[in-house]
């Protein structure tokens, strides 16, 4: 009889020690709910403070308890009240280990909770573990320890693949880092959401993959970029300089052509065809420069002088639809302009027994030179402070001999801030 009301005894106190770990976990689990409901209000933040303390206490009591210590919900609550530990804390040294240690429980509480019903308490601490990773790593990223920004950057998208800012801050990092195949692979995700910055990507996105020499890469994506933003004026730049360089001039001027033949009144893809030919042109002229051969130089002459005439009559009408079309305005006097430059250079290399021919190259180039003035002028009157406005007119001036104005130009362009 004594012994069996000594097993009843133990019995009841292993009971009591078990309801007293389950009473410390639902301590822990109640105090990080009031600390969650008070977070955020400053005039509670003490009575937060309070409870998260005395959550932390409560769930270490229930981790150390073998009754107790491999329940899902312990799991749940240790990796939701550690989480919220680390994100409080702003010291790496000491925060840190509380992340580690957050993100195991978490780990634990996924693989133990087969039935799910600590799902919504594990998403919302993983939120708190994003939330410290992103400022860990725009403080590397600010430090320029971009690898290690990245690494952060990363684990704040993984915990929340379809945001935005996650994954353009982990393209960010990994560009500067010089991690050409996961900023791409970033970029790539970006331009299919809805990200309100998606023009700009395009171009980063090009930028990468000329970056990893892989120009079909960067055709492809700027390309796409133009059929979705048409109206971006640095992606169709970057366009057609990319299918110049690739040897696709034809297919490039065929779309803006193509285009044109939709939106005839379009007065900027007008003014995106004269720069297709200006960018030809002015690819001859290298050509040109670099040939040695007299009758291959001359052929290269000749088609940057074709190329600069097309170029001129995209300008041209860009500006019969809009006088006041500044782009067109400046790289029409400029297409003219260089013909004229090249006449003034070949007059001043002749002989001095040429002196009829001298005078006769130094009028048809000083004709030249007139024929851009009111372009140049008209540029300058539009964007009084674009430096390429201002130096092709003082151009035009030193190529007539009129140093006063000339003199004038420089002073302005001088003046002008020195990152203008």
């Amino acid at each position: 009889m004594k012994i069996k009301l000594l097993m009843a005894g133990l019995l009841g106190l292993v009971s009591a020690t078990a309801f007293a770990q389950k009473g410390e976990l639902n301590t822990a689990k109640e105090e990080y709910e009031k600390y969650s409901g008070l977070r955020g209000q400053p005039a509670m933040a003490a009575m937060a403070g309070k409870s998260l303390t005395t959550a932390k206490e409560s769930i270490d009591k229930a981790s150390a308890n073998e009754k107790t210590a491999t329940l899902p919900l312990t799991y749940a609550v240790k990796g939701s009240i550690y989480s919220a530990l680390a994100v409080q804390d702003t010291v790496p040294a000491t925060s840190l280990p509380l992340f580690t240690t957050a993100e195991e429980a978490l780990k634990k509480a996924k693989e133990a909770d087969t039935k799910g019903e600590n799902k919504k308490m594990i998403d919302e601490a993983y939120l708190n573990l994003a939330q410290y990773q992103l400022t860990k790593g725009v403080k590397e990223y600010s430090s320029g320890k971009y690898d290690l920004a990245y690494k952060s950057f990363d684990f704040y998208r993984t915990v929340l693949p379809e945001d935005t800012n996650a994954i353009y801050y982990t393209g960010l990092a990994a560009a500067n880092g010089k991690n050409y195949p996961a900023a791409i692979s970033n970029y790539s995700k970006l331009v299919t959401t809805k990200y309100s910055k998606n023009a700009g990507v395009y171009l980063d996105l090009s930028s990468l993959y000329l970056a990893s020499k892989d120009t079909a890469g960067a055709l492809k994506a700027v390309s796409e970029g133009v059929t979705k933003y048409p109206t971006n004026s640095d992606l169709r730049k970057r366009e057609i300089e990319i299918s110049l360089q690739t040897g696709k001039e034809k297919e490039v001027t065929d779309k803006i052509q193509a285009a044109l033949a939709n939106d005839p009144k379009n007065k900027t893809l007008y003014y995106y065809a004269g720069l297709t030919y200006s960018q030809t042109a002015d690819n001859y002229a290298k050509e040109a420069g670099a040939t040695k051969d007299a009758a291959a130089k001359a052929k290269l002459q000749a088609s940057k002088a074709e190329a600069y005439v097309k170029a001129g009559e995209m300008y041209k009408k860009a500006l019969e639809i809009d006088p006041n079309y500044f782009e067109a305005n400046l790289n029409y006097g400029y297409v003219i302009l260089n013909p004229a430059i090249d006449a003034y250079n070949a007059a001043n290399k002749l002989p001095a027994n040429k002196q009829k021919e001298y005078d006769a190259a130094i009028a048809k180039a000083k004709a030249q030179f007139e024929q851009a003035k009111p372009y140049l002028v008209k540029a300058v009157e539009l964007q009084p402070k674009s430096i390429d406005a201002l130096q092709n007119l003082r151009t035009y001036y030193l190529g007539v001999k009129d140093d006063a104005n000339a003199s004038k130009l420089k002073a302005q362009i001088d003046a002008l801030p020195a990152n203008q």
